[in-house]
């Protein structure tokens, strides 16, 4: 039986979130003396994900007997999507250009080939680890990893289903999947504090994404008015109401599907995550966001919707850290060294393709995610460059969920043939 954490009471662990989002927030608004030299360096953002992190690792909160990741992200992150949306320009975001798909795609195929590379280049050093007979084959349990990356969890049991991996082996695949893709956000976020210095080594002209951040600044600055009490309720009222439209609407569109269509029901079928509630909660959360901004209450970006939405996507980021076992890395070194090397196999891939066309580090980070983290950490990403940024996220961790278990199947493909299966 594993260790219980210390803190078990969802009350005392949210407690520790808001205090340590509030030490980190308190710490990075002080300009003189060590931390503002220790923001220079690492992101607030960052800080925001590590320090739940460390309380995981330490034994104090485990996110596996708490609920809050669950409620950040099927009510918090739904809310924040509608409120960083109200402003949105969306002309400005087609005005983004094609850099972002592309971008999403390499990030895809960079999933797609490391994984069958990462079988060969381990199988020198140990091929028991890439070895396995039947359905104990590692490859069948890493075809997992490859529906995470690409889609999300949907896509992940799309591919539990079709490989039939041994269910008793899963764990140490989902372990691979939460350590690795996780230490990969960790350096995303690190990165973007440091984005100015990674596009000038790009050489990357990110004067569409400035343009979008400075028109939503512009306007927020023009409609900015003192914040009453009726504003934060009418703010609130927008967005809880869209959640609750939006998990209406995933429950009814995704009972409908089942019910109606067998291919729906069928978890090895390629569409199956589009019966996937949470899929369709994001999609209807930011369509609301954007049917809203073209009415009279996108002016409640100036009494601080998007500043409110933000506040979500805090939460969401410390429960997201909440799952991050640092301690967790050396229990199956095998099977995560597979997983750190795929991980770097799609991030050279990533590297090449920005420097090629020169995309900003904000397409490469927000692109990866949209893969790696799906629409969870995707908005979370982009909304670190910028609250009015987290639609692209979303957009394009639509994407993913599309592509996810066609580009799994070709990947677990190749996995097999590299493993000499």
């Amino acid at each position: 039986m594993e260790d219980m954490p210390v803190f078990t009471n969802d009350a005392v662990v949210l407690g520790l979130l808001m205090i340590s989002l509030g030490f980190v927030f308190y710490t990075s608004s002080i300009k003189t003396g060590f931390w503002a030299k220790f923001y220079k360096i690492v992101p607030g953002v960052l800080m925001c994900y590590l320090i739940p992190a460390i309380l995981n690792s330490a034994g104090l909160i485990d996110s596996s007997v708490s609920n809050l990741y669950f409620v950040a992200s099927r009510y918090l992150l739904p809310a924040s999507l509608v409120l960083m949306t109200l402003s949105i320009d969306l002309k400005a975001i087609f005005n983004l250009g094609p850099k972002a798909l592309i971008m999403f795609f390499a990030a895809t195929i960079g999933i797609i080939i490391g994984g069958p590379i990462a079988i060969l280049l381990i199988s020198i050093v140990s091929p028991d680890t890439v070895g396995g007979a039947g359905f104990d084959a590692t490859w069948r349990g890493l075809s997992t990893l490859a529906g995470s990356w690409i889609g999300g969890g949907a896509n992940q049991a799309a591919m539990l289903e079709i490989y039939q991996y041994n269910p008793e082996k899963y764990g140490g695949m989902v372990l691979v999947d939460i350590v690795v893709a996780n230490l990969w956000m960790a350096i995303v976020l690190l990165g973007v504090g440091k984005s100015d210095r990674i596009d000038r080594w790009l050489q990357a002209d990110n004067s569409a994404i400035t343009e979008l951040k400075d028109k939503v600044s512009a306007y927020a600055e023009s409609v900015k008015r003192i914040p009453s009490l009726p504003d934060f309720i009418i703010i609130l009222a927008l967005a809880f109401g869209a959640v609750r439209i939006a998990h209406f609407g995933a429950d009814e569109i995704s009972s409908f599907l089942v019910s109606t269509f067998d291919v729906f029901q069928d978890k090895k079928s390629s569409l199956a995550s589009f019966s996937s509630e949470f899929f369709w909660m994001i999609t209807i959360a930011t369509a609301i966001g954007i049917i809203l901004s073209f009415t009279k209450f996108k002016k409640y970006e100036g009494a601080g919707a998007s500043k409110v939405g933000s506040i979500f996507i805090y939460v969401l980021v410390a429960t997201i850290g909440m799952k991050m076992d640092l301690g967790a890395v050396f229990d199956n070194p095998g099977l995560i060294a597979i997983g750190l090397v795929w991980m770097a196999i799609h991030v050279i891939i990533l590297l090449v393709t920005a420097k090629l066309i020169k995309a900003p580090y904000f397409f490469l980070a927000v692109g990866s995610q949209a893969n790696v983290g799906g629409a969870a950490s995707a908005p979370v990403v982009a909304a670190a460059f910028h609250p009015s940024l987290a639609t692209v996220g979303v957009l394009l961790a639509v994407f993913g969920y599309v592509v996810g278990t066609y580009g799994a199947i070709l990947c677990t493909i190749l996995m097999q043939l590299a493993s000499g299966s």
